[in-house]
């Protein structure tokens, strides 16, 4: 009798360039999408899709071991994405390695910004639209209730979490190296989710009065503009505002760009003495990269805010160390109770398919075969 397999795949910053990325990202009707045909397969007992703007990842428990190539296969298929390219810039994780990992993505030690604390709750989300899919059996719910306790656990026992380590944190440090004062910086906001809260509340922590607020949803802009004292503008106004702004800060979830370089160079017509700081939080981009080519415009996306916390990462390092020694034992004993799991379900002692094939290296072209 077959075991079933714990798996996950998908492709992260540490293996795929931002371009990428863009490819992967999935935005809300795609993830419905895919998790809709996920629980079509019948050989996928349980699943859930971790979507960041840095990584997709999907948990699966398959009934056997070819889970992992069909799971790539049907997200290749929808994100128009050649099996080839995805192959190389991905990854494939089973059994032992697949728990580790879990535990130190949720940790903070796999983020692009070390000891970011933002992967957390995107963790938790995950889990939690698996848990109302009804996709999180037994195997998923033991694996990612241990992965939040350990994440407590590294924070409460290293100093990994310590410095700006937050997008948001290192954007204010970018406004404060480009403006110095913000008293009289003027924001926009573009996009109206957590973060652009974050963002918003950072920049007014340190001086920022006045913050215009723009989604695609109006009534989320008008509600996150009453809870910064801000105004909200309409989405389709959003262009010809840029020339009021200092700082602009985009995290929308549109499919593609949002702020042309035309309209940016437009701005700077009006404003040449002004310098004018973009800083794109989106996956995909919704800034169009020429923007950053124009005088007076500094442009910064996901990666570039990685490399500026860069200066505080070597100082977490070895805290990060101290964090894998902490998780190594709770991963070991961990994969041992879902790996007793997986047998007793399957009424056998044989062997897991999870041990029965190379786990834990970047992924080759045939590891998903």
């Amino acid at each position: 009798m077959t075991i079933p397999a714990l798996f996950l795949v998908g492709a992260s910053h540490r293996t795929a360039p931002f371009s990428f990325r863009e490819k992967l990202a999935l935005g809300a009707e795609a993830e419905a999408g895919l998790a809709g045909e996920l629980a079509d397969m019948g050989s996928m007992l349980e699943f859930a899709v971790l979507n960041t703007c840095n990584r997709v990842e999907i948990y699966g428990v398959s009934a056997d071991a070819d889970g992992p190539g069909r799971v790539a296969a049907a997200f290749c298929a929808r994100q128009h994405v050649n099996p080839a390219d995805f192959q190389e810039f991905g990854h494939a994780k089973r059994g032992r390695d697949a728990v580790g990992h879990l535990l130190e993505v949720s940790s903070g030690l796999d983020s692009q910004m070390l000891g970011e604390t933002e992967i957390f709750g995107q963790v938790k989300r995950a889990y939690a639209a698996a848990q109302a899919r009804g996709t999180a059996g037994p195997i998923l719910n033991r694996l990612f209730q241990k992965a939040f306790q350990s994440a407590k656990l590294v924070r409460t026992h290293t100093a990994v979490t310590t410095g700006q380590v937050s997008v948001a944190n290192v954007a204010v440090d970018l406004a404060l190296d480009v403006f110095g004062d913000l008293a009289k910086a003027r924001v926009l906001l573009l996009g109206a989710g957590e973060m652009a809260e974050k963002s918003g509340r950072a920049l007014q922590s340190r001086g920022v009065r006045r913050v215009s607020v723009s989604s695609r949803h109006i009534a989320r802009a008008g509600r996150l503009a009453a809870d910064l004292g801000a105004d909200a503008v309409p989405f389709e106004n959003r262009e010809s505002r840029l020339a009021e702004a200092d700082i602009v800060v985009c995290s929308t979830a549109a499919p593609s760009t949002v702020i042309s370089a035309n309209a940016v160079a437009a701005a700077m017509r009006i404003r040449p003495a002004r310098p004018l700081l973009l800083i794109d939080l989106a996956m995909p981009r919704d800034i169009e990269v020429a923007a950053g080519e124009l005088p007076g415009v500094f442009l910064y996306n996901l990666d570039d805010l990685a490399r500026v916390a860069e200066k505080n990462r070597r100082a977490r390092q070895a805290e990060a160390v101290r964090g894998r020694l902490v998780l190594a034992p709770r991963a070991d004993a961990l994969w041992e109770q879902v790996r007793n799991q997986l047998v007793i379900g399957a009424g056998t002692r044989e062997t897991p398919a999870d041990e029965a094939c190379p786990i834990g290296r970047p992924m080759a072209p045939a590891a998903f075969a």
